[in-house]
């Protein structure tokens, strides 16, 4: 899983140079998902992993209180999630997660984006059953089989861990994000590199010339409507 690892690093680092971006979406997530239940993390699963999910991508602490505050307070916005799916050159398929006050807005943008840029959306589960959901972490470390066995003495299964360049990669089940993360916690670790649900292809493509520029494009254009939140994909990064 090396190498699935490495295209995560590059598309979170990508997000990482567009910190006011990343900052704005973080902000509308971390209050819809607040002010869909209680306000307070230690209650809120749902807001508690958004949060943790912020700080690996370095997201201040007023922005997070801030969105907080407003799900407390007078905001009366409401969100719902929607997932788009679709083709771009060449074999290459995306997966689209978006939080919304508009769906008509963010369908014809999302659509635009393919269609103006060599793809086209697909209907719901055109692509994503090529995909696996998986609870995905990284941090500090080189001992693999150390975390390995940790975890299973704790009776938590994993799909793999792996030791690369210096970090620890733990691939889990969706639905043991919290166990996971919390016995990781308990054995020490505390600063994670990533932390959060990914949809990972189950294998890859490769792009050039003018296929890889267009997708690039599509994915750069996507990325920056302000309702999208995460792009999946299974083109193989350098």
């Amino acid at each position: 899983m090396g190498r699935k690892w490495a295209n995560i690093v590059a598309k979170k680092t990508a997000k990482d140079a567009n910190n006011s971006r990343v900052y704005a979406k973080f902000g509308i997530e971390i209050y819809a998902a607040a002010k869909s239940g209680d306000p307070d993390p230690h209650a809120n699963q749902k807001l508690r992993f958004v949060i943790e999910r912020a700080k690996t991508y370095n997201v201040p602490k007023h922005i997070i209180d801030r969105a907080i505050e407003k799900a407390k307070g007078s905001g009366d916005e409401t969100y719902q999630e929607l997932r788009y799916e679709g083709f771009g050159p060449n074999g290459s398929m995306v997966v689209v997660d978006a939080l919304t006050n508009n769906v008509n807005r963010t369908a014809a943008d999302v659509r635009a984006a393919f269609g103006k840029n060599g793809g086209n959306m697909g209907v719901s589960g055109a692509v994503s059953y090529m995909f696996d959901n998986t609870a995905l972490f990284g941090f500090a470390g080189e001992d693999a089989d150390e975390i390995l066995e940790y975890l299973m003495d704790q009776e938590i299964d994993v799909r793999d861990v792996v030791a690369e360049d210096g970090q620890i990669i733990v691939y889990g089940e969706p639905e043991d994000f919290n166990s996971i993360q919390t016995a990781l916690k308990e054995k020490g670790i505390e600063e994670f590199s990533i932390a959060e649900m990914q949809m990972i292809p189950q294998s890859e493509v490769i792009l050039t010339g003018d296929d890889l520029e267009k997708f690039e494009k599509m994915i750069d254009v996507l990325d920056e409507l302000e309702d999208v939140q995460q792009i999946y994909h299974n083109v193989e990064l350098d």
